[in-house]
């Protein structure tokens, strides 16, 4: 797997278990300096280690305060960016809030990548050819967006939130490449992956998420579409969707250039200016 990474700036987001690792570890592998984020300083030691990273930035980024601060702290370290990779997210069996009064599943799996993109825009613009890889999921093709209540203050159900953020995560990637021309950027479903998911709830639900892993895709094959996004020099498209290393068709919603544009205002309004 040789295309091109040689030198190039990588950051990887939920990169200390499943496909976050894998992409991760196979950039660094290609000659990408790559920096991981995690919650968990001694665990994301021993990963950037395991893998060869060049650097960790520690942060739970279903708080905004710390998505900022780590952004701060790449942007002083780092003079250029060629590929973020938008990976981190979960499911929340019952309904939370963050300390700073958002719904998680909202918080964690849209509004994070969301704001740490745009902190990241400096770096990104200043980079020749550089891409945001935004990881989103199949499941987006059940969802509508409920503008009026993007946190289901109102009818809060696991799936229902879930499915939600990964059609946020598909619009955002569309609408960031119609903003910004000069950055690739493209969203992907990686397949149903055998990475611990689900595994944070209790019960049946945990119970239900270890046996559904028994019949799941391997971390290193769920995590092909995102290096594929993230390396290689043959993709030019921007603004699209893709699952199996390819180009595919999004749900219909998920090509609604109002509602991504919406999305766009409504998480600017939720992540405060700049």
């Amino acid at each position: 797997m040789t295309r091109g990474m040689n030198g190039k700036t990588v950051l990887v987001t939920g990169a200390t278990n499943g496909i976050g690792l894998v992409t991760a570890r196979e950039l660094a592998r290609m000659g990408a300096r790559v920096t991981i984020v995690g919650r968990n300083p001694e665990k994301t030691a021993r990963v950037a280690a395991e893998i060869g990273a060049a650097g960790t930035l520690i942060a739970d980024l279903s708080e905004l305060a710390q998505v900022r601060r780590a952004a701060a702290e790449f942007r002083e370290r780092q003079e250029r960016l060629d590929v973020l990779v938008n990976n981190a997210g979960a499911l929340y069996e019952k309904r939370q809030e963050t300390r700073e009064g958002h719904e998680m599943t909202w918080a964690l799996n849209h509004l994070a990548p969301f704001l740490l993109t745009r902190e990241l825009l400096p770096l990104l613009r200043r980079t020749p050819g550089a891409r945001v890889v935004t990881v989103s999921s199949m499941a987006h093709m059940l969802a509508r967006l409920r503008f009026d209540d993007p946190e289901l203050r109102r009818g809060y159900g696991a799936w229902r939130a879930y499915n939600q953020s990964k059609l946020a995560n598909v619009l955002f990637a569309r609408e960031l490449a119609r903003r910004e021309p000069g950055i690739q950027s493209n969203s992907l479903h990686p397949g149903r992956v055998r990475t611990g998911f689900g595994h944070n709830n209790s019960g049946g639900s945990k119970l239900f998420w270890r046996v559904f892993d028994l019949l799941a895709l391997s971390p290193e094959r769920g995590a092909r579409t995102s290096i594929h996004l993230a390396s290689d020099p043959g993709i030019t498209v921007s603004g699209r969707y893709f699952a199996n290393e390819r180009e595919a068709r999004p749900s219909q919603q998920a090509l609604d250039d109002g509602a991504a544009e919406r999305l766009w205002r409504l998480s600017e309004e939720a992540v405060g200016g700049l």
